[in-house]
């Protein structure tokens, strides 16, 4: 019961974020009055691609200390 109202939590806070943004508006075309009221709702949109780049990684040379110790 705790996940379901943890995800409904999450979903609103998004929801009222992204209508804080500007990426959802909802607009009530039809007031209620003896029919139920109309909702048109503008989303905004994202496009995602891909591209092929060579990209240069550092590499990573590791030397380890020398740990032994003088006989006495």
């Amino acid at each position: 019961m705790r996940t379901i109202l943890f995800i409904l939590g999450l979903v609103v806070l998004l929801l009222i974020g992204a209508m804080m943004l500007g990426l959802v508006s909802i607009d009530m075309v039809r007031p209620a009055a003896v029919q139920a009221p109309k909702f048109e709702a503008d989303v905004g949109r994202v496009d995602v691609g891909t591209e092929n780049r060579t990209v240069q990684v550092p590499t990573l040379d590791i030397q380890r200390a020398d740990n032994t110790q003088a006989a006495q």
